[in-house]
């Protein structure tokens, strides 16, 4: 489960040593740490970082296929922590030191800035590969974090973008040594925790507008 731990203004949230798929659990874990992150006053930034192999591995589809008369109330949860940490009046980072996929990737886009371990793990949206279509939500997602071209690339070809190639595409900003990559995303959050506030999450708000409301319409969450 998630864990929140602060270093001087930067709260850090751990998703997990497994593969930490977005289990109902998992979810009402990492809003919490959210909540504490938002209320907390003061210059203060946030990295999510792991253990392990995997960042994440996206959505719990096992529990998903045992629980599908839960399955637009899940998906709802879902858009809404993307749009949470895309629209956090805080600046985020993710700290990429293992596999990130699928809803774990997409995840990753709504921080505001990406650290990915450059000799090993991969990005990767699979969703065309395992047949499982983008919900309009998450397509708005994709294509306000990312270059028309990236984002073409990385939906229709289920891509595995290693760091040096996810640095080179703009799917993330850096990629550094394994060793690097949660004190790089704490440098560079601790950098912009002097921002934290209403300014920043309204500026948040207005940038990506559009993602947001189709994330937040819950008439039609898989449409």
């Amino acid at each position: 489960m998630p864990t929140l731990d602060r270093q001087d203004n930067v709260f850090v949230l751990d998703l997990g040593d497994g593969e930490n798929r977005f289990h109902p659990d998992w979810i009402a874990s990492a809003n919490a740490a959210l909540d504490e992150v938002e209320k907390t006053e003061g210059p203060r930034a946030l990295v999510t970082a792991a253990t392990g192999k995997f960042y994440s591995n996206g959505l719990d589809l096992d529990w998903l296929f045992a629980h599908a008369d839960q399955h637009d109330t899940y998906v709802v949860s879902v858009h809404e922590l993307f749009a949470r940490m895309l629209s956090l009046p805080v600046v985020t980072v993710a700290a990429l030191q293992g596999h990130t996929f699928a809803a774990g990737a997409m995840f990753s886009l709504a921080h505001d800035f990406r650290v990915m371990r450059a000799d090993r793990g991969f990005w990767c949206l699979p969703e065309a590969d395992i047949n499982i279509p983008f919900t309009r939500g998450m397509s708005a997602l994709i294509q306000s974090r990312l270059t028309p071209q990236t984002a073409h690339e990385a939906m229709l070809s289920a891509r595995r973008y290693p760091g040096t190639d996810a640095l080179a595409s703009g799917v993330v900003d850096a990629a550094v040594a394994e060793d690097a990559v949660r004190s790089t995303a704490i440098e560079i959050a601790q950098s912009q925790a002097t921002k934290a506030g209403d300014t920043l999450g309204t500026i948040k708000t207005r940038m990506y507008a559009q993602a947001l409301a189709t994330l937040r319409d819950r008439s039609n969450p898989l449409g």
